[in-house]
């Protein structure tokens, strides 16, 4: 018997969502996962600069409402890539909320040509147009929970039986 594969798009949300909870941000945690031909290139959450008093430690440093010690996952994602040279044109993300405008001014740059998303998150309407203008593909993934079931659970690891 054939048991059915998770589907790519879950697969890589999945990833993102696993991703989300390294995040030190107290009021959203988010994740992202930079994909391209079906591998990932890189991954990014929501924190503080590397070595750096993180938000969990000594609260949000918060100016006009927002956290501006927070350096967002999608960014992180892309800076990762360039610490190591790792191309992003033509690569795909995906991120546990719709990015914010300036997080998607940079995917643009960067080449993202697919943004997948698991939830809206005051989804800037300039934002939305610019993806439009660009003819950059933005699509919601939802997880499937069946997917998911029972993947931490020692049955998991068991071998299948013959």
């Amino acid at each position: 018997m054939v048991e059915e594969r998770i589907p790519w798009n879950q697969y890589f949300m999945t990833q993102a969502v696993l991703l989300s909870t390294r995040s030190t941000c107290k009021r959203l945690s988010v994740g992202a996962i930079l994909v391209r031909d079906k591998r990932i290139i890189a991954g990014g959450y929501n924190g503080s600069v590397s070595g750096d008093v993180h938000c969990i430690d000594d609260n949000c440093y918060l100016v006009d409402g927002h956290c501006v010690r927070t350096i967002h996952a999608e960014m992180n994602a892309i800076l990762q890539c360039a610490k190591f040279g790792v191309a992003t044109d033509g690569s795909e993300i995906y991120v546990t909320d719709f990015p914010c405008l300036q997080c998607t001014k940079m995917l643009l740059q960067a080449g993202v040509q697919k943004i997948y998303y698991l939830r809206n998150y005051h989804n800037d309407p300039y934002a939305v147009s610019l993806l439009n203008r660009k003819n950059v593909t933005v699509q919601e993934v939802e997880i499937d929970e069946k997917y998911l079931n029972g993947i931490f659970t020692d049955e998991h690891f068991r071998p299948k039986e013959k």
